[in-house]
Formats: structure tokens, C-alpha cells, sequence
């Protein structure tokens, strides 16, 4: 057999599960080759445990080292690693804890799950400018219905329906967390990277609805209106300059747009 193809046999061995190369190799003076295979694929589990709790420094003290061991095993075998890089590996996760029994009896686990992949992408997000207040301040003031804001890179926007945020926070405080809670309606967070900590922060559904619209590109005017739309007309230009202040402010936008 050639080397390449011994390798591409071992890899499905480990891989998949696959016994045939147990014909190509010999016992071991001490052991068997299937307790000898066996022992590599075990070490390969053990790896990729590592790599989802490494992933999950939050959820694995919630769920519990036992517990987590057994969930990240059932995650492998239902989603095997197809990515030469491990930081990609546990990304299905939380989609795995909410439609998987038993944790998808525990909404909490995948909303926890989500947030920290969340905060993780943030921190790997590519480098890009950050918009201050100090950009916009020679921006003539006829213009600025006609701008438009780029979120940086790192920005994304999530919807939890339980308190996972709260539950997060206390954790990483090394706090005890509060029991578990699913609400009726929806709780949106703006997850972003600040310097080189990745944060979080609850945002109002007037707020969520202005941010999506903004990286959709829409203009500064047309924010103004939707929000005239939402709720108190006369007040929505103050309310749009001061979620405008607070995306600024935490540096979850990267450039504004001008119009030719």
C-alpha cells in the first residue's frame, strides 16, 4: 500500500470509524491493533472536547464537566470535523444544542452558545477602521440625511429569548448565575470587538430595528423616518442621533458614507 493511501485509510479510520485498516496493520507486542486504534481515536475525541470547550469557556462550567464531555461527544459524532482548521470546528454548535435532545429542552444551552460563538467571531473579525464623532464633525449639516454607516467587521446582532446574557455575565464574574428564564418576546444584543475584547450590550427593539436597517445601508433621513414610524414622530431625529452616538461612541461602526 502506498503511503498516501495508508494515510487516507488511518484519517477514515479516525475520522468515520472505519475498520479496514485494521487488515494493513499488525498487533502491537503489548496490545491489539483494534485497542491500539481505539486509543487514537479516543485521543482524537479528547482533542476536539478541547476544542469546543476552549470555545466555550462559559458554557462548559454552566453544563458541567461530565455533562459537557457527553453533549460535545454527541456534537461530534453528529457534525465530524470537515475543516483543516479547529477554530471552525464547534461553529454548529448552537444550532446542534437547539433542535438535539435532550438540550434542546434547554433553550438557554444554545442561546449560551450562540453568544459565545458570537463573541468569538467578533474577536477574530478582520481589522478596520473605527468612526468617531471627531469624523463626522466637518460633515456639513445638509448632508447628513443623505449619509449612510458601514458597522465594522466585528458588529453582528443577535435575538435571545432567554436570559443568557445575564447568565453569561455572571459566570465570567465567577458569580453564581441566575436560574434560567425564557421570556415571551425577544431580547436583541449588538455583540462587537473594542480595541481587542470582544462586549456585548441589550438593545432596545426600536434600536435593533434602526441598526439592521443601517447595515442595510439605508440613509440617515430615511432612519429618521422609519423611527418618526415606530413611535413619537416629534422626538425620532433626537432618538436616531443618540443611537447613532451610541454605536460611535462604543466603536461598532467603521465608515460613513457620503453621498457623490
Amino acid at each position: 500500500m502506498k503511503l498516501k493511501d495508508f494515510q487516507d485509510s488511518f484519517q477514515r479510520a479516525i475520522l468515520e470509524r472505519d475498520d479496514a485498516i485494521l487488515g494493513d496493520i499488525p498487533d502491537g507486542p503489548r496490545e491489539t491493533k483494534t485497542n491500539l486504534l481505539g486509543i487514537y481515536r479516543d485521543a482524537y475525541a479528547l482533542r476536539l472536547i478541547e476544542v469546543i470547550g476552549n470555545d466555550h469557556e462559559v458554557l462548559r462550567p454552566y453544563v458541567g464537566e461530565p455533562q459537557f464531555e457527553d453533549m460535545a461527544r454527541a456534537y461530534i459524532a453528529a457534525y465530524p470535523s470537515r475543516h483543516p482548521n479547529a477554530r471552525w470546528f464547534s461553529h454548529r454548535l448552537p444550532e446542534f444544542l437547539r433542535v438535539t435532545k435532550p438540550y434542546s429542552d434547554r433553550p438557554l444551552l444554545a442561546e449560551l452558545a450562540a453568544l459565545e460563538r458570537a463573541l468569538n467571531d467578533a474577536f477574530d473579525a478582520v481589522d478596520a477602521p473605527v468612526l468617531s464623532m471627531a469624523d463626522l464633525a466637518a460633515v456639513p449639516a445638509e448632508l447628513w440625511a443623505r449619509l449612510s454607516f458601514v458597522p465594522h467587521p466585528s458588529a453582528t446582532r443577535l435575538d435571545v429569548r432567554t436570559n443568557a446574557a445575564a447568565v453569561w455575565s455572571a459566570l465570567k464574574a465567577s458569580e453564581d448565575p441566575p436560574h434560567p428564564v425564557v421570556a415571551k418576546e425577544t431580547t436583541s444584543l449588538v455583540v462587537w470587538r473594542h480595541d481587542t475584547t470582544s462586549m456585548f450590550r441589550a438593545i432596545s427593539a426600536e434600536e435593533a430595528m434602526m441598526w439592521d436597517e443601517m447595515t442595510k445601508g439605508v440613509r440617515f433621513g430615511d432612519l429618521c423616518e422609519m423611527l418618526a414610524t415606530y413611535d413619537d414622530p416629534p422626538s425620532a431625529p433626537a432618538r436616531a442621533a443618540g443611537f447613532l452616538k451610541a454605536w460611535l461612541d462604543a466603536g461598532s461602526l467603521s465608515e460613513v458614507v457620503r453621498p457623490d
